[in-house]
C-alpha cells in the first residue's frame, strides 16, 4: 500500500494539565492565544491563528512529570484520515482509537509510536483555512 497524501505538519499538541485555570491563563493572558473551543470543564482547546493546543484537566501525572498527552498531524481531508489508518494498520502499527468525527467538525484517530508515545492525525477545519489562504 502506498502512503497517503503527505501530512500538513505537527502543528497540534495537547497537555495534560493539573491546574487547568492557571495554564488557561498562562497560554491565553500571557502568550495571547485564544480560546478555540470548551468542549467541557476539563478540557481546552486553544489556538495563536496557526495552531492549536489542546489542555486537558488530569489529577494524575506521572512521577516522571509527563505531560505530553499527544502530538498531533494535520490531514487534508477526513478521507485522508481515513487513508492514513489503513496505511498504518497495514505497517502492524498500534491503534488507540479508530477513526471518528468530532463535535466541531473535525476528524481525527489516535495511534502509538514505536515507543508508545500517542500520536493524532487529524482533519482540523479552523487550521486548513490559514494553509489555504497563505
Amino acid at each position: 500500500m502506498n502512503r497517503p497524501n503527505p501530512t500538513r505538519g505537527m502543528h497540534h499538541v495537547a497537555l495534560n494539565v493539573v491546574n487547568l485555570e492557571a495554564c488557561e491563563h498562562f497560554y491565553v493572558t500571557l502568550l495571547g492565544m485564544e480560546v478555540e473551543w470548551r468542549p467541557d470543564q476539563n478540557s481546552l482547546y486553544l489556538t495563536s491563528g496557526t495552531d492549536n493546543i489542546a489542555l486537558h484537566r488530569t489529577d494524575n501525572v506521572s512521577d516522571e512529570g509527563q505531560y505530553l498527552n499527544h502530538i498531533g498531524f494535520i490531514i487534508n481531508s477526513p478521507e485522508d484520515v481515513q487513508a492514513w489508518y489503513d496505511f498504518l494498520i497495514t505497517h502492524d502499527i498500534k491503534m488507540k482509537t479508530t477513526p471518528r468525527q468530532h463535535r466541531d467538525g473535525a476528524h481525527s484517530f489516535y495511534c502509538f509510536d514505536p515507543d508508545g508515545n500517542t500520536v493524532q492525525f487529524i482533519y482540523h477545519p479552523p487550521l486548513l483555512k490559514i494553509y489555504d489562504n497563505q
